[in-house]
């Protein structure tokens, strides 16, 4: 049977079912949804289906699954304690939204800060360069190693205060981290949670010290109106508070960034540095623009430009092209195998949110991120297991007020990071980035937000 070789409770299920999906070079269209369906259910190590069934058969799979989703779920009781019901969720999940795609940027200037970029993989372009977050704050709180930078998101609002506005994500590149971290998630607001992914929102007003209060001019000429903290020269991310005591120039942010880069070339560098007259400027006055800090790292995460599309308008495209695939596609055969397979589907509640999750993505495959703040729209989610419920979700630790997500990092992402599908490599079902509902004017420069991350796995079956 179909299921019966699923592997639900595997850690990469989805995550490697989404990698397929670009790897595929999967379309929006019905007729390629269609193609896409049968050609995962053939050709994936998580399913086994004949091979006989065509796109017709294919067809009949995929109004079924409609229909399913429009079902009533079993033991509603269950999931009376999460964030909304499933009458709000069948509303709420087709409300237009915006949506994150990722692009090799046309120039690698247009990433630095001053342009205020949305961003994923590479290094942050710090919204306020001087005061980052340090301490112990920049580490992954199981392993202590110095967290990894995901991406970031440019979200100011119309208070004065947030004129300037953005998100950064950090995480530990570690699952067995991944997987600890949630049971810590799970612990009912904790004073000091051990977490390996962790947000940061950083605002400023339309005045500030760092940028013109003028629109920036795009080209190459434009630069920031100061400069920023000397950060690690292995990592660009955080902060250099440690410096070689041989050459005294080589700056770092922690010990283990030190080690990494003396044993892989600054043990050679480093008497040449030391005799040198010639000491870098940027060591001198904090200079730590993109294009003059050189990252000694070759494990940062490729860097991508996060470009947005309403998801309203990206369906409206979607519709006359889709127009005549539609009418290529003849649903008047069906297979007795394709019914037990939905047979299977109806009884199990996480398929059922499995077939809702994809007929939403389906409509954007290359989707990375879903930004929910100022709509009525909530997360969508893969599997029912591993939600939060309203009680999970802490209210803002500043000012006590309440959170709201904010936006959902899907793993899509995970395939243009280049991640492997082994056991032990990174993945999750999904990140949603909760934030203060008011973003508070904490005294704070970096202000720690709460993250949810879930991840179909025993480990989320608490």
């Amino acid at each position: 049977m179909f299921f019966d070789e699923f592997k639900w409770g595997h850690v990469l299920s989805y995550g490697a079912a989404c990698k397929r999906f670009k790897a595929f070079h999967f379309c929006v269209s019905e007729f390629n949804c269609m193609n896409q369906i049968s050609t995962i259910l053939q050709t994936s190590t998580f399913y086994s289906i004949p091979k006989h069934m065509d796109t017709d058969a294919i067809g009949d799979l995929v109004d079924k699954l409609k229909a399913i989703q429009n079902d009533d779920v079993e033991d509603q009781d269950e999931y009376d304690d999460f964030d909304d019901d499933d009458d709000e969720e069948e509303e709420e999940e087709h409300e237009p939204i915006t949506l994150g795609f990722v692009d090799k940027p046309k120039n690698k200037w247009s990433l630095q800060r001053q342009y205020f970029p949305s961003k994923a993989g590479g290094v942050p372009a710090w919204l306020d360069p001087l005061n980052i977050p340090s301490g112990g704050s920049f580490v992954c709180d199981i392993c202590g190693d110095p967290l990894q930078f995901l991406l970031q998101v440019y979200a100011p609002t119309e208070k004065e205060t947030t004129f300037h506005r953005m998100l950064f994500v950090f995480m530990c590149p570690s699952m067995k981290c991944l997987l600890r971290d949630q049971h810590e998630q799970w612990k009912h607001h904790p004073e000091k949670p051990s977490r390996s992914v962790k947000v940061f929102r950083c605002q400023l007003p339309h005045v500030n010290p760092f940028y013109s209060p003028e629109s920036p001019q795009y080209n190459e000429s434009h630069g920031p109106a100061s400069s920023g903290a000397v950060l690690c020269d292995w990592c660009g991310t955080w902060k250099g508070d440690k410096i070689c005591s041989s050459c005294r120039q080589a700056r770092y942010c922690s010990e283990k960034h030190q080690v990494m880069s003396w044993r892989t070339g600054h043990k050679i560098a480093c008497p040449q540095m030391k005799v040198s007259s010639l000491v870098s400027e940027s060591n001198k006055i904090g200079t730590t623009s993109l294009e003059s800090h050189k990252v000694g790292s070759k494990n940062l995460w490729p860097e991508f430009e996060i470009t947005i599309e309403d998801e309203s308008e990206y369906n409206r495209d979607m519709c006359e092209e889709n127009t005549l695939s539609n009418s290529l596609i003849s649903r008047n055969r069906n297979d007795d195998s394709l019914n037990s397979i939905l047979d299977n589907f109806q009884g199990d509640a996480d398929k059922k949110s499995w077939a809702s999750f994809q007929e939403c993505i389906d409509k954007a495959p290359e989707q990375v991120l879903r930004y929910y703040r100022n709509t009525n729209a909530k997360p969508i989610w893969p599997v029912t297991s591993g939600r939060p419920s309203n009680a999970n979700i802490p209210r803002c630790s500043y000012c006590s007020g309440p959170m709201c997500c904010e936006f959902q990092i899907l793993p899509q992402l995970l395939y243009y990071f280049g991640v492997d599908n082994e056991v032990d490599s990174l993945d999750w079902a999904s990140i949603v980035v909760y934030a203060c509902e008011a973003s508070c004017d904490a005294s704070l420069p970096y202000k720690h937000e709460f993250v949810w991350v879930q991840i179909y796995s025993p480990s989320t079956a608490l």
